[in-house]
């Protein structure tokens, strides 16, 4: 009935997705009113909603449309998600510093060239196979969803450590995203210590252990 009538499409394969995207938009409104601890949790939660979207899409049979609407959708869920969340956050952290919007801007910049590189070059992977990616160009911007909580948890543990910290760890992500470097993507066993790793670190931070 929705694709009769609005643009798009629609199914449970972007559910997912869409759920990721709203937990960063809450995300940065929690920033935005002084709710650090808040945001890192969103900003976890649409990371594992992005471990799994494309587990969720590979068990529909769908047209090519479809699959590039998905590609579409997906990078630009992680534009706003894993690019200017994760900007915003340093940027607030620091509270406006040079070097952190410096960072910031390079990361947010690092993180859209990454996305739209691998659009150019997942398109033409499948108009030419069939089979899986089996690793990534350059380091995924997702990563951010456990590297910055990561950060925030050490910071949260030394008071006393000088937050460009954060700026630190921005800038050496937005240089790995645009390096030429081949990681090898995670099995199903990957994904799931990384979900668990995650999950781990989102109900110690929960519960604050």
């Amino acid at each position: 009935m929705l694709r009769k009538h609005l643009l798009g499409f629609y199914d449970y394969t972007v559910i997912l997705t869409y759920a990721g995207t709203l937990s960063a938009f809450h995300g940065i409104l929690s920033l935005m009113n002084g709710r650090p601890r808040q945001a890192v949790l969103c900003l976890m939660a649409a990371g594992l909603c992005d471990m799994f979207d494309g587990t969720v899409a590979a068990t529909k049979d769908r047209n090519r449309q479809e699959k590039r609407f998905g590609i579409q959708i997906d990078s630009l869920n992680d534009v706003v998600a894993f690019g200017v969340f994760p900007a915003l956050f340093v940027y607030i952290m620091c509270q406006g510093t040079p070097f952190s919007v410096l960072a910031s801007c390079a990361y947010l910049l690092c993180a859209l060239i990454r996305l739209a590189y691998f659009n150019v070059l997942e398109e033409d992977r499948q108009d030419s196979s069939s089979e899986k990616r089996t690793e990534y160009l350059g380091l995924p911007v997702t990563v951010s969803a456990l590297i910055l909580p990561a950060a925030y948890g050490f910071c949260s543990l030394a008071p006393g450590l000088n937050p460009h910290v954060y700026s630190f760890v921005l800038a050496a992500m937005a240089l790995l995203f645009v390096s030429p470097i081949r990681i090898p993507k995670p099995r199903l066993k990957g994904i799931i210590g990384l979900a668990a790793a995650g999950t781990a670190l989102f109900l110690g931070m929960v519960l604050e252990v």
